[in-house]
């Protein structure tokens, strides 16, 4: 997938129409378009300002390896708590969250 597609991609998974990323970032809607249909390509600054309504880091933007995923509001918490957590707790955690998916 090619940098304009992964934004198309990104900001489609996010609900967001063109115009609405570009009152949110002060990008142009014209310009948004144009990276998506790959016509230029943004500098490191406008790709920053493009990301951060997605949601996502410049590595989640950029990662390849197919597992592309934007959280909501609520996984990222989720996960913020994972990741402090000593790693006894973080096992029991994950077995919780098995526990409670369980019909």
């Amino acid at each position: 997938m090619d940098l304009g597609e992964r934004l198309k991609y990104f900001r489609e998974a996010k609900k967001l129409s063109i115009y609405k990323l570009s009152q949110e970032t002060n990008v142009s809607q014209g310009h948004i378009s144009d990276l998506e249909n790959g016509k230029n390509q943004p500098t490191i600054d406008t790709l920053n300002r493009l990301i951060v309504p997605l949601g996502i880091t410049l590595s989640e933007f950029f990662n390849e390896d197919g597992e592309i995923a934007v959280l909501s509001e609520k996984e990222k918490e989720l996960v913020s708590i994972y990741r402090t957590m000593p790693d006894d707790r973080a096992d029991v955690y994950v077995q919780l969250g098995k526990f409670l998916n369980q019909p």
